[in-house]
């Protein structure tokens, strides 16, 4: 794997633009980068996806583990909700897709899981259109290890044929004023329709709560929302008491509620108390081992790098990030650190849909810890 430096397209900014993508600066600095580009090999894609496909299987296993030996008290989910968590994994809900975070950088080294963002992954959109476009543009005769739209696609057609009803509309929704979630939500929106699915794209503040019924309601109409499609966390939706959470409990949900265990940083010291030694995983625990060496500490609920801290042996912090979260506790897990191409800290994000691999897309930071802000660089294979 390397990086190349090449010269952006001309126009680029209104061609993304074009494509949905109008979260390509951030802050005043750019998220989507096309000054440079990654360069794979074969080998390098078939090792991402075999050890991807490989690593959900592990997380499926983890999952049942928990459930048959009520294991639930580690990832600090409330016990009005378990029943609910308990019967989704059971009745075998169905999911949509995740993405793996991986550390890699030659084949001569396995992959290293570090985390699985399972409920509401971002940067779907530029993994899938936005660079599939650029490699049409710029390399057109190369490869890319991305098959996620019409992976996307074919789910959805499978879930409108097995979960959904007839003409059964699914509301896409997720938080306001969050350009980068609504273009997510709103991409992900588009592979439904393209589907057959009827849909509607629409934010929280848009619904209103009936609590007698426990139903969510579109708050202009007041028409009850039977089934929706949230990249919003699990966790938020839940409170420590059933009566001041907003949880619909007539409604298809996407995700479903077993994959808040596999959000939760608390899987990671289970994967490696089932899995010891596996070649994808790090080495994970819910307190810190004397043997561990350097370290990093994650709250179980941290999204986009925040409140991570990075120690090293002598208990000395060499990088660390500010955040809302730590109140839900911890795990620490080895540090592997991330591979740098010139200044820059590059992690690969490894998509599932429907338990399988779908593609890559590559993120780089001028620190060890990857963030919201953090680049977006696209790929080919050579």
């Amino acid at each position: 794997m390397k990086r190349v430096s090449i010269k952006p397209r001309d126009g680029w900014l209104q061609t993304v633009e074009s494509q949905g993508l109008f979260y390509h600066t951030i802050k005043g600095e750019l998220y989507w980068d096309e000054n440079a580009c990654y360069a794979l090999s074969e080998r390098d894609a078939t090792i991402l996806e075999e050890s991807t496909n490989e690593l959900h299987q592990l997380c499926l296993a983890a999952i049942d583990h928990v459930v048959k030996q009520d294991l639930y008290h580690l990832f600090h989910i409330p016990q009005w909700f378990i029943p609910k968590v308990e019967e989704s994994w059971r009745r075998k809900e169905p999911d949509v897709y995740g993405r793996f975070d991986l550390v890699y950088f030659d084949s001569k080294f396995p992959p290293k899981m570090l985390e699985y963002n399972a409920d509401t992954p971002t940067s779907l959109l530029e993994s899938s259109v936005t660079q599939y476009y650029w490699l049409k543009d710029c390399f057109p005769d190369k490869d890319q290890f991305n098959t996620l739209h019409q992976a996307l696609v074919k789910r959805w057609q499978e879930l409108a044929q097995t979960v959904l009803t007839n003409d059964e509309v699914v509301y896409f929704m997720c938080a306001p004023n969050e350009p980068e979630e609504i273009g997510n939500t709103d991409y992900l929106r588009s592979t439904a329709e393209q589907s057959g699915i009827r849909s509607v794209l629409t934010t929280l503040d848009q619904t209103r709560w009936a609590p007698q019924l426990e139903e969510l309601r579109v708050a202009d109409t007041n028409e009850t929302i039977t089934a929706f499609f949230k990249l919003y966390p699990w966790e938020w939706l839940l409170d420590t008491t059933q009566e001041k959470s907003v949880v619909p409990t007539n409604a298809t949900i996407f995700e479903p509620a077993w994959k808040m265990l596999l959000s939760n940083k608390a899987i990671l010291p289970l994967l490696w108390e089932l899995f010891p030694n596996h070649p994808n995983l790090l080495p994970a625990y819910p307190v810190p081992d004397p043997f561990l060496g350097s370290y990093v500490q994650k709250p179980l609920l941290s999204r986009e790098g925040a409140n991570i801290d990075i120690v090293s042996g002598c208990e000395e912090t060499l990088e660390s990030s500010t955040g809302p979260y730590g109140d839900e506790g911890y795990i620490y897990q080895a540090f592997y650190p991330l591979p740098k191409f010139e200044d820059n800290y590059t992690v690969i994000g490894s998509w599932v849909v429907d338990g399988r691999a779908s593609g890559i897309g590559l993120r780089e930071d001028a620190t060890l810890i990857t963030k919201n802000s953090s680049r977006f660089v696209p790929h080919f294979i050579e």
